[in-house]
């Protein structure tokens, strides 16, 4: 395969695995600095999960929008918002996406085209059907991403938007990543069929994409189909990713309800170390690739000082963005 780059080429190749070493660097750096007490409260890492965000947002175009879950610092990071936004707002700190006024769940970038983070299970996929609608609306061509765990599937809002949008033909792309645990229950303990997105797309009227969710050129390929698919008019897709967290559901989850050697052999599939070696079977430098991570590791650690030296937000924030007026004051 060495100097052949098929249909996805070295370029985006290489961006992709730029997206995965960026996001697995922040991602263990929020860890470290909570274990500084310097994030506080909770939040959920995408640890193992990372070729699903570089994948998808690798396919997207500007004026797309994503709609994320509380695992939402990956897909935050993929369409280009800076390491320093993402950490500072961890961090609570002035520098930070909000202004350290969302915090870990609620991750917004408007200007990089990322509609919130959403901490309610279920309660964003109507929302993206929402901005669909618009697009469709408006004739314009941008299409919503909705990004969701599997234990979203059984919850009533899924099987509502997914009706919705399949009756109106949205411009629309529900993506499950499928990391086999709602919390810490096993999805396939409470789900009558083994593939809690895929297996019910057919009551839609939807094919069933079950895909390797830990393999990114698998998720570019499949969600380059689901793109030109919904910019043509053609409506929704549904895809479920198979994937696995290295970590527990959050920061206060040891995740022992896992069987022995199950991480161990995701461990094996880890997309990271997929995506390396992928990239040096299709004849990419081996300078090329650690120049990249090198980079990565530069970007982390500048952007780590800039939120340890940026100071906390003014009071007075507390009190701004509350209602659609940008005040708080109550009116009858």
């Amino acid at each position: 395969m060495k100097g052949k780059n098929d249909d996805i080429g070295a370029d985006k190749r290489l961006e992709m695995y730029r997206l995965q070493v960026e996001i697995r660097d922040c991602e263990k750096r929020a860890y470290d600095l909570f274990l500084q007490n310097l994030v506080k409260g909770t939040s959920h890492l995408s640890l193992g999960q990372e070729a699903i965000a570089a994948g998808v947002a690798s396919a997207m175009q500007p004026g797309d929008l994503s709609f994320c879950t509380y695992r939402g610092h990956a897909h935050t990071l993929a369409r280009g918002v800076p390491m320093e936004k993402v950490l500072g707002e961890l961090m609570q700190r002035d520098n930070g996406l909000m202004r350290g006024k969302g915090g870990s769940m609620h991750l917004t970038s408007i200007e990089h085209g990322v509609m919130g983070s959403y901490a309610i299970i279920g309660a964003h996929l109507p929302i993206a059907c929402g901005a669909a609608w618009r697009a469709q609306y408006l004739g314009k061509t941008d299409v919503s991403v909705c990004f969701f765990g599997d234990g979203t599937t059984n919850i009533g809002a899924f099987h509502e938007a997914l009706n919705f949008a399949v009756i109106w033909k949205l411009p629309v792309i529900f993506v499950c990543e499928n990391n086999l645990y709602m919390e810490y229950t096993p999805i396939s303990e409470v789900t009558a069929v083994p593939h809690p997105a895929g297996d019910r797309a057919a009551a839609y009227g939807l094919d069933r994409i079950v895909i390797d969710g830990n393999d990114a050129d698998v998720v570019y390929r499949t969600m380059q189909a689901a793109f030109t698919r919904a910019r043509a008019g053609e409506g929704p897709s549904l895809v479920e990713c198979l994937t696995y967290r290295h970590s527990g559901h959050s920061r206060a989850d040891p995740a022992k309800y896992r069987p022995a050697g199950e991480l161990e052999e995701w461990l094996k599939r880890d997309p990271v170390k997929i995506y390396r070696a992928r990239l040096a079977e299709f004849g990419i430098a081996e300078a090329a690739i650690a120049a990249i991570e090198q980079e990565s590791r530069r970007k982390l650690d500048l952007a780590t000082e800039a939120c340890k030296a940026a100071p906390m937000p003014p009071v007075e924030l507390l009190t701004t963005d509350v209602y659609a007026d940008g005040g708080w004051a109550w009116r009858n």
